[in-house]
């Protein structure tokens, strides 16, 4: 139940940091109106303000490679039970941690970034156990 819970969560992540950095990418080389998507589902460029961005290319670029590309390896690694799966998941949970810590630097709060928050820390959580790091439950033996 661990190793599934750890790996849906992996997938999760992988699948929508692709996404979300593939349209961050898209809307900056094609331009927003240009992408054909709802303009609810676009970030707007103010949000880019104090940052030191001027377009979404390099953010999306990060996001998809970076901490989608890390949650594939742990994702692959883990599904084939290899010996660095457990590196490969620490990585991919700690590189959202980071994401989200820098995002709220420059981004107001939104309810995703406590979700994804949750998410890292909940794969974080879910490497501990499958270690066998969980400790026991006091009272149980």
């Amino acid at each position: 139940m661990t190793r599934a819970s750890l790996l849906a969560l992996l997938a999760f992540v992988a699948l929508t940091s692709i996404a979300g950095g593939a349209v961050m990418v898209a809307s900056a080389s094609l331009g927003t109106d240009r992408m054909g998507l709802p303009p609810e589902i676009l970030l707007p460029p103010e949000l880019l303000q104090g940052s030191p961005f001027n377009s979404y290319l390099v953010p999306g670029l990060l996001l998809a490679l970076v901490v989608g590309g890390f949650h594939v390896a742990g994702f692959i690694l883990l599904m084939k039970h290899r010996r660095r799966a457990p590196l490969a998941a620490a990585v991919a949970g700690y590189s959202i941690l980071i994401w989200i810590f820098v995002q709220m630097v420059f981004v107001p709060f939104n309810v995703l970034q406590a979700v994804y928050f949750a998410a890292g820390l909940a794969e974080l959580g879910l490497l501990l156990l499958l270690l066998g790091l969980g400790g026991s439950v006091a009272g149980s033996r």
